[in-house]
């Protein structure tokens, strides 16, 4: 593998979760299906509107370290594993990292 061409490959998936076993099942899913190499969970408060109601609400946020060209297997899992009709699933690239890093979620993550 040429270490700076699949650099922009890897990303972060930002997906929140109503609770923390929710968050653990979906993280643990991911990693174990060779779709993520890590996540990491946070507890965070959201404020935002669905279905013109305003809410504020204690989630847990995952941050997905992957290889971004398993991409929509990963989405399906998470819509799979997801209690919310329409979860958040964003992908952040990575512009730069670590190459010893990024050579880990390489190892980490199926093509």
């Amino acid at each position: 593998m040429d270490s700076n061409s699949n650099q922009s490959n890897y990303g972060v998936v930002l997906v929140t979760a109503s609770s923390r076993t929710e968050a653990e099942a979906i993280a643990t899913s991911l990693v174990q299906s060779q779709l993520a190499a890590c996540v990491s969970l946070l507890p965070i408060h959201s404020i935002y509107t669905w279905q013109g109601e305003l809410h504020q609400e204690q989630e847990w946020q995952l941050l997905i370290k992957t290889d971004l060209a398993q991409f929509d297997t990963l989405a399906a899992k998470i819509r799979e594993l997801h209690s919310y009709e329409v979860p958040e699933i964003i992908a952040l690239p990575i512009v730069c990292g670590s190459q010893p890093y990024l050579q880990w979620i390489s190892e980490q993550v199926k093509r």
